[in-house]
């Protein structure tokens, strides 16, 4: 049985939720990110609902669980819960932040702070999972230590009644908490020179992806399947997740004046121990020379060198694709060599695949 406790960790308190809890956690349930991806929730939430949650919260103490709220000087900012340890000291949490305490590490410093109490109190593994979409999440269960376990495809249903692939993570009693993400996120959400914006890839740009891949001169170019629109929606889906697990991070490449969609580029097969990354990216007809991806690539290229440990960032191109070899040319790539008869295009013919790097400045 755990205790019904106090943790106290920073400026967060968490306690058991009480009658005074009841007007923000209507507030917080009635919130459209918190109602989206937790669909159990009735909608809309009344009050009822919030004092029907406090009898639960009770009975959860009772039967061996945990439920939280979480506050910051006496306010509240969110909730944590516990559902009981299992027979093999296995339990398992779930958190929501109140829109007003949002990107504050609310959630993260909670979740750490309640693993942390489970395992003083004999637990020996607590597990999460988190929505794929769910980027939020993904990024506090990193930042709480733990590490993902894989993902459970089409395991909930959402609000809008789409299912949505589920990640598991879990800490055990023991691990070391997890270093800084090797990939970071923006510090501003985008960047941007003026004239070209890069922005994380949503799935409101799925159209666009999926128009720009069905343009000839990219088709061209383009290794692997062109796919549909229902996969380009998935794998817009998944970008936020990519970036957090340390995969790859897909961009929007926009106007800066007109927000238009101007193209795509990518920082993919991310190799730690090699400290390297592969640049890719296409762009639309309407946007070709007037630079923009050479503005792109050198944007993307610098902030990797200033703000993560890649040494080395490489590009393969199509022996015959010499609008990407001018783009790499003018972005400070050097040439280093062909992988001969490397890429198959649509007919099953192989082309030679031209080789470039750019080194991280000494």
């Amino acid at each position: 049985m755990l205790p019904r406790d106090v943790i106290s960790t920073g400026p967060l308190i968490l306690r058991p939720p009480a009658e005074e809890d009841v007007e923000a956690i209507v507030k917080v349930c009635n919130d459209p990110v918190t109602a989206r991806f937790l669909p159990v929730l009735p909608s809309p939430y009344r009050v009822q609902d919030a004092h029907d949650f406090l009898e639960k919260a009770a009975a959860k103490w009772a039967g061996g669980g945990a439920e939280f709220v979480i506050t910051q000087d006496g306010g509240y900012v969110g909730a944590i819960g516990v559902v009981p340890p299992d027979q093999w000291g296995v339990a398992s949490i779930g958190y929501m932040v109140a829109p007003w305490a949002r990107g504050r590490g609310v959630a993260a410093t909670a979740a750490r702070a309640v693993t942390d109490w489970l395992f003083d109190h004999g637990v020996r593994r607590v597990e999460l999972q988190a929505a794929v979409e769910n980027v939020a999440s993904l990024r506090v269960a990193v930042k709480a230590g733990f590490l993902e376990e894989g993902r459970r495809r089409d395991a909930r249903r959402l609000r809008d009644g789409r299912y949505v692939d589920m990640v598991t993570f879990a800490r055990l009693a023991g691990d070391a908490v997890a270093a800084e993400p090797y990939l970071p996120f923006f510090a501003d959400g985008e960047l941007c020179d003026g004239v070209v914006r890069l922005v994380p890839m949503t799935v409101e740009d799925a159209g666009d992806f999926h128009r720009m891949l069905a343009d000839p001169t990219v088709a061209a170019y383009h290794f692997g399947p062109m796919g549909t629109l229902e996969e380009h929606e998935r794998r817009c889906r998944y970008t936020g997740y990519w970036w957090v697990s340390g995969q790859r991070i897909e961009l929007a490449v926009r106007d800066a004046a007109s927000g238009a969609f101007a193209g795509h580029i990518q920082l993919a097969h991310v190799v730690p121990s090699l400290g390297q990354a592969m640049v890719g990216y296409s762009l639309v007809p309407e946007f070709r020379g007037k630079g923009f991806m050479t503005r792109a690539v050198r944007l993307l290229v610098d902030w990797a060198f200033a703000n993560t440990a890649l040494h080395r960032i490489v590009a393969g191109t199509d022996a015959g694709n010499t609008a990407s070899h001018a783009v790499l040319e003018r972005a400070g790539f050097s040439r280093e060599g062909v992988h001969r008869g490397l890429f198959v295009k649509a007919d099953g013919t192989r082309v030679d695949d031209v080789a470039w790097s750019v080194l991280r400045p000494t």
